[in-house]
């Protein structure tokens, strides 16, 4: 492989894990969010 696939491949892989890193977020984000409601509900 040429130097540029290889460093078009990490750029793509870098994309795909920020991207993957984000939405991991978001969800604990959200899911810490819902919990902290259903909670303060029950109190």
């Amino acid at each position: 492989m040429a130097k540029d696939e290889i460093k078009k491949l990490l750029d793509n892989s870098k994309r795909v894990l920020q991207q993957d890193y984000d939405h991991f977020e978001k969800t604990i984000k959200d899911d810490l969010a819902t919990f902290k409601k259903k909670t303060l509900d029950k109190i």
